[in-house]
């Protein structure tokens, strides 16, 4: 099944589309699924696609997850099937989790005399940000075939060795918010700073610190990440700017810790602010809460893949990484796991090998048969548990 899947995954990667609105994508996945006979619906907010294989039996409805969007960031991979949507890049392989999860639609109905209960694939827009899953989660994507009993997703990794499968259960990704933070003083000329108020060196007060808050005012063993990823102030070199921006991302590992942060910040911000005498405007933007896989179907979720890939090709993660996933709304209201798909090219070594987000991001294609197999793995195992 590999060449039709690798033949899906180049075409989309070929003709990336970014957001909710993916009208291209849309139609490759359906006319991927055309002839497979699953009772097939489309999004009205966004452009999904949710595709359900009911076997005719009772049994539990999983729910297996492809995320469909790609990030407004140019190509730089030399590819002959590279990106031909200028600043537009499948750079977090989005493109071979649609080309998988509709290889395992195939597969399934294949063994469709295997499965009980109902299968329901998820392919979610609107991933990198556009919070794709909640919006799914409001058009009905968890009650269209009777409430799910287990949920799976797969993000694929060139960070983890091609054909690995690796999750944890418990925290498995951070929460990312977005922090927008104005420093609002008082123009004026260069030459005479005590007529202004300027608001350069408060912001750049502020921004030192945040760095003593993150380490001096949070639990070590609850951490969280604090980046300002964007300074911007003044016009030229002889005028004193009236506002300075510093802008950036908070990201924790537990809700708790994240409402920490939110708090602390605005207070330092503030407090610094004032004791100069200017003001804050301040906004905090709330992105996906923190992913949080279900500790009993991780642990199954490792068992399954053990007996699909052998022992030696599942990890159990020792610590949840701080990037985030709109795969969190779904487990917020159902049982699930999450897991890492490991695509590292075979010519590059894990060191050196371009991360997800890279303008270089290249995935080793073959691991794609794995992740097909994963896919319709747990659908299958479910199956038998019932």
């Amino acid at each position: 099944m590999l060449p039709a899947a690798v033949a899906l995954r180049r075409d989309i990667h070929a003709h990336p589309e970014i957001g909710l609105d993916l009208p291209r994508t849309q139609a490759a996945v359906i006319e991927a699924l055309d002839g497979l006979g699953l009772e097939v619906t489309t999004g009205s907010s966004l452009s999904s696609v949710v595709a359900v294989l009911d076997s005719g039996k009772p049994g539990p409805t999983v729910l297996l997850r492809g995320d469909m969007d790609a990030l407004p960031m140019p190509e730089d991979t030399g590819f002959d099937y590279a990106s031909t949507v200028p600043g537009v890049m499948h750079a977090c392989g989005h493109d071979s989790h649609v080309a998988m999860l509709a290889g395992a639609a195939t597969l399934l109905r294949r063994h469709e005399r295997d499965l009980t209960g109902r299968v329901v694939f998820m392919f979610q827009p609107g991933e990198e940000g556009h919070h794709g899953a909640r919006f799914m989660i409001d058009e009905g994507v968890l009650d269209i075939a009777g409430p799910v009993d287990v949920a799976f997703a797969i993000h694929q990794s060139p960070n983890y060795a091609s054909g690995t499968m690796t999750t944890k259960g418990g925290t498995f990704m951070a929460s990312a918010d977005e922090f927008y933070l104005d420093v609002v003083g008082r123009g004026g000329h260069a030459s005479a700073p005590h007529q202004a108020l300027d608001p350069i060196p408060i912001a750049c007060e502020i921004v030192l610190a945040i760095q003593s808050m993150v380490t001096r005012t949070l639990d070590i063993f609850d951490p969280a990440v604090v980046t300002v990823a964007h300074l911007n102030a003044g016009t030229t070199t002889n005028v004193i700017p009236e506002r300075a921006a510093v802008h950036g991302t908070i990201r924790a590992l537990s809700a708790r810790t994240r409402d920490l942060v939110h708090h602390e910040l605005r207070q330092l911000a503030t407090v610094i602010a004032t004791a100069h005498g200017a003001t804050v405007d301040f906004q905090i933007v709330p992105g996906f809460p923190v992913t949080m896989n279900d500790p009993s179907v991780a642990d199954w979720t490792r068992s399954v893949a053990t007996r699909i890939l052998g022992a030696e090709h599942v990890i159990e993660m020792s610590t949840p990484i701080m990037g985030a996933e709109d795969f969190s709304y779904v487990l917020e209201r159902v049982p699930g796991a999450m897991v890492f798909l490991g695509t590292c090219p075979e010519d590059v070594e894990l060191a050196s090998v371009a991360p997800c987000h890279s303008n270089r991001m290249r995935l080793n294609e073959n691991a794609m048969a794995t992740g097909i197999a994963l896919y319709a793995g747990m659908a299958l195992a479910r199956s038998e548990a019932n």
